[in-house]
């Protein structure tokens, strides 16, 4: 089969497409010939020798969000059967014509989505889900900033605090194109965090209160700005670091009764076994019901996967960027 592969840190171009022996499923796996894989930023960051949300190895070979048919099942599995369409999340080995993971961490895919759109639940779907749910608790009226609103979370995230009923979604995005896309899934205000004062002008669509909630993954001045403008007794919830940067929080930013939660999902994974079940099903039953709609920006060719992670690393995607072998 073919796979993609890095022997080294560094650009895109170190994404090597190489040849390997199919893999074997062991007991409580299964085998699945893949259709679609979903391509996420922090294989971006780990490329480049950034342990984020796992580690940084070499020789690496990127995980992701992986849609296809099962094609052989391992010892023990009765949970699915062969040719049945599913989707998961692997750490490791997903840029691949063949990927083994465990039968556990399945999904169905619903009727009605094709492969790439499925790769959007397990790893952006269900952060999405917790973020807004397990950790901002977010509560019908409340008012939402959501940055990075346009891409593979942040557009889901946009139809999600919709579909929970929040009072006021703010989307901030960089660019007329993302904002555009932003309020084309149901975003009320849109503000542009590549200008001076969107912090001013997120205050002011507030009437001066500030938001309830902030979901930012961007870090940086995006991230203290955000926690500055959420209103008393405000959450932010930090899931991400896109530009690469983590500043430190002043304590005065947080006196006014303001929360400040990092989230991981792979904490909500080993510490929550409830709630992730929970989130899989209320996840899906927003799919099916067409409340949440996965979007996908960009189908490339297993062999393009470099070109993939410079289309993610331009920070330009609407939605999600998948890989067809």
């Amino acid at each position: 089969m073919r796979i993609v592969r890095h022997h080294e840190f560094g650009a895109p171009s170190v994404l090597v497409l190489e040849e390997a022996d199919t893999p074997v499923p062991g007991p409580g796996q299964v085998l699945i010939r893949t259709e679609a894989v979903g391509v996420n930023f922090a294989e971006c960051q780990r490329r480049q020798g950034i342990p984020v949300g796992g580690p940084a190895t070499l020789p690496g070979s990127p995980g992701g969000d992986v849609a296809g048919v099962v094609e052989a099942l391992g010892e023990g599995v009765d949970q699915v059967k062969v040719g049945d369409r599913v989707v998961t999340g692997v750490a490791a080995d997903g840029y691949a014509e063949y990927v083994i993971t465990q039968a556990d961490w399945l999904f169905a895919v619903p009727e009605g989505i094709d492969a790439g759109q499925a790769t959007s639940l397990p790893i952006p779907g269900q952060t999405a889900y917790h973020v807004i749910v397990t950790a901002a608790k977010l509560q019908p009226g409340e008012s939402v900033l959501i940055t990075a609103a346009a891409g593979g979370i942040g557009h889901l995230l946009v139809q999600m605090a919709k579909a929970l009923g929040a009072g006021q979604i703010i989307a901030a995005a960089r660019g007329a194109e993302k904002l555009d896309f932003a309020a084309s899934l149901g975003a009320d205000v849109t503000v542009d965090y590549g200008e001076d004062g969107w912090d001013e002008k997120v205050r002011a669509a507030t009437g001066g209160r500030g938001v309830d909630v902030a979901l930012e993954t961007v870090g940086g001045d995006i991230l203290t700005k955000s926690v500055k403008v959420t209103a008393p007794f405000g959450r932010t919830v930090v899931y991400g670091a896109a530009g690469g940067e983590l500043p430190a929080i002043e304590v005065t930013d947080i006196f006014d009764n303001r929360i400040v939660m990092g989230f991981s999902m792979w904490g909500v994974m080993g510490e929550k076994p409830d709630a992730m079940a929970k989130g899989a099903r209320e996840l899906l039953d927003m799919v099916t019901s067409g409340k949440v709609r996965p979007l996908v920006h960009a189908e490339l060719p297993l062999k393009d996967a470099a070109a993939a992670h410079e289309l993610m690393e331009s920070r330009s995607q609407l939605g999600r960027v998948v890989l067809v072998p």
